[in-house]
């Protein structure tokens, strides 16, 4: 039997992305994404729920991420889920996040704030899929 792991999600970043490099000097960006959904209560009142997204783009898409998206850029997310467990003094810890295999950038006019400056997002021929699955 087949299974499918995928995941979209349309959100906001809740802070800048922030870059680092693994021991081979792989990009890994790490992003907090944040969707949100309005729902009735019991009295008709609009209510806003709000789901937070840990986010982990790899190679190019991760650089391109850190280049360009910025606290409050929104953004398409497609990927796969992955968990994580380790432990931390004898307990065992667990944190899911979803791994990008593609990030489209989604700020008005092909481009994001930042301060004064009008930042150019990335042309159709930089690609945001160079992770292996």
């Amino acid at each position: 039997m087949a299974s499918v792991n995928e995941v979209r999600l349309l959100g906001r970043l809740g802070k800048d992305p922030e870059l680092r490099y693994t021991q081979n000097q792989t990009a890994v960006c790490n992003m907090s994404l944040a969707t949100s959904e309005y729902r009735k209560d019991q009295n008709g009142n609009k209510n806003e729920f709000t789901e937070w997204h840990r986010i982990q783009a790899w190679g190019n898409q991760a650089e391109n991420c850190s280049k360009y998206l910025k606290k409050g850029s929104q953004a398409f997310v497609a990927g796969r889920l992955q968990t994580r467990i380790w432990e931390d003094n004898g307990q065992k810890k667990y944190s899911t996040e979803v791994v990008a295999s593609s990030i489209q950038f989604l700020d008005p006019k092909g481009t994001h704030q930042a301060g004064n400056e009008n930042i150019p997002l990335p042309s159709e021929n930089e690609s945001f899929s160079d992770i292996p699955f």
